[in-house]
């Protein structure tokens, strides 16, 4: 049995766009399709999410926005096709062959983010009782992690002989209650900064920003894919994910990091609030608190040795995110000190 005859499905949906396929090759949920009339990329999605993800593409088409790979319309108009349970849509087949260096493509990749949020951006009306309410019980939960440590902290000291995860935890410890106590700082000031605000800033969300969605064509220009979990939402929900894996690395000051972040801010600059909420949500040390509560929970069952792995990864990470929060910081600092010192010589 050839190629052909295993892809009759995609064969079939290939005709809708007048393409007949050559060969066909498997990429996942990416077939890579030959043929006389080019080299494109047939995608299989689901139902559900497949006519926001068209109309998101459209809004940002419409907005002037087209550094995303471009999705062929078939032959009666439509930009999917749906075939058994799922929805199939075509494009154009990326090399993704990058003449420059790799390190560079992050930068692009958030310079592009930074231009499809400014482009998407508008003032949506929320409610003083939303803020209060997402504040509070974000509140709520942190409170609850600072008693689960309090807690926690004491059980290890009580032991006459600590295990190996609760001596490493003691010796983390005092950097895990710095982080949150931090970010905890963080957002109760972006709670007084918003309190009296009637609206806030939404963009169009990637919803999952990554370098291995963010692809070169031939001559090097960089393009978006990978578009089916765009939605509205804040600007630093894109951001932080992006970050935060960026970082889960062993113990480095990540000046680049701290660079690819300002590289963002200089094409999208942050509000004060949108500031105060992205360092919060940044520094808060989520994963230590839940590798604690997994120990806590399954003590006799749990396997140390790779919570102690874990444990000790998440304290880079967290150290990783120490730096650029202090160093973005520091660099606001500097930034708010220059302006407040030219205003001055302005008035003088």
């Amino acid at each position: 049995m050839d190629n052909r005859q295993l892809h009759q499905e995609e064969a079939a949906i290939l005709s809708h766009y007048g393409i007949r396929p050559a060969f066909i090759e498997e990429f996942g949920r990416i077939k890579k399709v030959y043929s006389s009339a080019g080299t494109f990329a047939l995608k299989k999605i689901d139902p559900h999410s497949g006519i926001d993800f068209i109309r998101h593409i459209q809004l940002l088409y419409q907005k002037g926005y087209n550094r995303i790979v471009p999705v062929y319309p078939a032959s009666d108009g439509r930009y999917a096709v749906f075939s058994g349970k799922s929805l199939y849509y075509l494009m154009p087949w990326l090399s993704d062959e990058e003449k420059e260096n790799r390190t560079e493509r992050p930068f692009q990749l958030l310079r592009e983010l930074a231009r499809m949020h400014t482009l998407s951006a508008r003032e949506v009306a929320i409610s003083q009782e939303d803020r209060k309410n997402h504040y509070e019980k974000t509140i709520k939960q942190w409170e609850k992690d600072e008693e689960f440590l309090t807690g926690f902290i004491e059980d290890c000291e009580n032991e006459w002989y600590m295990s190996p995860l609760q001596l490493t935890f003691c010796l983390y410890y005092n950097n895990i209650r710095q982080a949150m106590g931090f970010a905890k700082e963080k957002l109760t000031n972006w709670q007084e900064k918003t309190k009296d605000q009637k609206k806030g800033r939404m963009v169009l969300l990637h919803g999952r920003v990554s370098t291995e969605h963010f692809l070169y064509d031939d001559k090097g220009y960089g393009y978006f894919i990978n578009f089916e979990n765009a939605r509205l939402g804040s600007p630093i929900q894109d951001l932080l994910p992006f970050l935060a894996r960026s970082l889960k690395t062993r113990p480095k000051r990540s000046e680049e990091c701290v660079e690819w972040i300002q590289n963002y801010l200089k094409y999208f600059p942050f509000k004060e609030e949108e500031r105060l909420l992205f360092l919060s949500y940044l520094a808060y040390p989520t994963g230590m608190i839940r590798t604690a509560e997994a120990y806590h929970l399954k003590k006799k069952l749990a396997d140390e040795r790779k919570l102690v792995q874990k444990l000790q990864q998440q304290y880079w990470h967290l150290k990783n995110i120490e730096y650029v929060a202090m160093r973005l910081e520091e660099i606001e600092r500097e930034r708010k000190q220059q302006a407040q010192a030219q205003q001055e010589e302005a008035q003088s």
